[in-house]
């Protein structure tokens, strides 16, 4: 029997490194990656220097790690040294031997890594220019660095241990019409970012790692709110049937009117409260996923609504599960295994409507602490066809009209009627999707005194018309929608309903 033949047919590489640079890496996510290999070399800080200067801006990062020998330098250099079949350290944020490079070649055209380990300072570049005009399609990958890095490079080889990252020439970040401006706006989105990807390294009293940007430590962004004693709910850590080292802990967050102004602005994350609900999927700590149903849900999948900003879902995995949850070369993507994707759903599904009810309630107990019910205006009604809301007539304020109304009471009915069935719910809803935020309601952003005028109307009928005692008056007004928000103007009314009136 004769053989068959083969031929040696390795990639062109200028041609395989340019189709490498559009994977669709972020500044951000391709700072990430080059984070992740020094976290996996040990460091416990990393540095970041955005240096700009027009078509010849710079970035570079330093970190402290143990560093790496000649062989260790060379193979990390290479495309696709490590076979991401193979077993990894349960520490290992890597796969699949390419991050460095991809993530790199996605911003830049000069790469180049020096590093001082048990060989002292090595230092190896990639060069895109260099390979384009190259005429034998050779890998050619350079020794030490370009003139324009000599010093940079022999001043990081003073030091004991570490390695540096450089990238130059950032063709596909200093774009035409790029100014100093965009560059700034571009590392405020790296830090906003860099912080909820390695929140969990960075958080605690004594943090796995410091991540600094010009000098600046970056601070930690929790997606959960941990120990917030406003949230209205959070599950307890259970882990998946059948698949050890996967872990889920569900969350729902306080509503806008349990938080204060700086708060809800740090908690709705680098893309808005919208956006930043459903899953969070973790890969040793590190987050891989940051907000998405993961295609779970009834027919085509969950989409993201307002109705389920609140709603967020911690998801550990262990890196051997990599290919069970088909993580992607970015680390950006990750999709359930079927056999668990039932259960997740199943704790998606409960936290889902935990966080619509907060949502719908605006933070609010439908009772007091004390378990009084609280009288509210709107009501909603469900019935065969559907669901309508309808407007509350024993309602204090509204009650209160309807009495003195006596002929006119069918009018009045009439009218509260017409704005029950001409509520806007489509033009809310849109309005809402497209500001992202709730319409505010029960006097949101009001002054007092506004708040004032229509209580000592609604205080004034209680007791002169309605024969309540001032102190009734004012309990039942501390039960009644939206007054239960306002116990210190509550709290101010006088004993006698007139003193205010002859006050004016």
């Amino acid at each position: 029997m004769s053989r068959a033949g083969f031929r040696h047919a390795p990639p062109r590489a200028v041609a395989m490194i340019e189709a490498l640079r559009g994977l669709g890496y972020s500044t951000a996510t391709a700072l990430a990656d080059i984070i992740d290999n020094s976290i996996a070399a040990g460091a416990t800080t990393v540095d970041l220097t955005f240096v700009w200067n027009g078509p010849g801006s710079s970035v570079r990062i330093e970190d402290d790690g143990h560093g790496m020998s000649a062989a260790e330098l060379d193979s990390a250099m290479r495309l696709g040294d490590r076979n991401p079949l193979d077993q990894r350290s349960e520490n290992d944020l890597g796969r699949f031997g390419l991050g460095l490079k991809t993530a790199s070649f996605s911003q830049c055209r000069r790469l180049t890594v020096a590093t001082t380990g048990k060989d002292g300072l090595q230092c190896l570049r990639w060069d895109l220019d260099v390979l384009a005009a190259s005429t034998d399609d050779g890998w050619h990958l350079l020794e030490g660095p370009d003139d324009s890095a000599a010093a940079l490079v022999a001043d990081f080889g003073t030091r004991k241990k570490g390695t540096l990252v450089l990238w130059e020439v950032l063709d596909r970040i200093v774009s035409d019409g790029f100014r100093e401006q965009d560059f700034l706006d571009l590392i405020d989105r790296v830090e906003r970012h860099l912080s909820m990807v390695f929140h969990r390294y960075l958080e605690g009293a004594r943090p796995l790692l410091r991540l600094r940007i010009a000098g600046k430590s970056i601070a930690p962004w929790d997606p959960f709110l941990s120990g917030h004693p406003a949230k209205p709910w959070h599950s307890p850590p259970a882990s998946a049937p059948g698949m050890p080292g996967v872990e889920v802990e569900c969350h729902v967050l306080p509503h806008k009117d349990r938080l204060s102004a700086k708060e809800f602005e740090s908690a709705q994350g680098p893309d808005g409260w919208t956006a930043q609900q459903g899953f969070y999927v973790y890969r040793n700590q590190r987050l891989l996923v940051a907000g998405s149903w993961l295609g779970l849900g009834q027919g085509r999948g969950w989409t993201k609504d307002e109705a389920h900003r609140l709603a967020r879902i911690r998801l550990d995995i262990p890196n051997s599960a990599d290919a069970a949850w088909k993580i992607d070369i970015r680390k950006s993507t990750a999709r359930p295994p079927v056999e668990i994707r039932a259960w997740l759903a199943k704790l998606a599904d409960d936290t889902r409507a935990r966080a619509r009810r907060a949502f719908a309630m605006r933070g609010q107990a439908p009772r007091t602490r004390n378990g009084e019910v609280v009288s509210q205006v709107w009501q909603s009604h469900h019935f065969s066809g559907g669901m309508r809301y309808r407007i509350d007539t024993t309602h204090p304020a509204v009650r209160a009209v309807l009495d003195d109304a006596k002929g006119l009471a069918p009018q009045v009915l009439a009218m509260l009627r017409i704005i029950e069935e001409t509520v806007p719910v489509q033009r809310i809803w849109i309005d809402t999707a497209e500001q992202r935020e709730t319409p505010r309601t029960g006097f949101a952003g009001e002054p007092a005194a506004a708040v004032m005028d229509v209580l000592k109307i609604m205080y004034r009928n209680m007791v002169q018309l309605k024969g309540m005692s001032p102190s009734q008056a004012r309990s039942r007004l501390l039960l009644t929608e939206p007054f239960q928000n306002h116990p210190e103007l509550v709290a101010a009314l006088p004993d006698d309903p007139t003193e205010q009136e002859q006050k004016q």
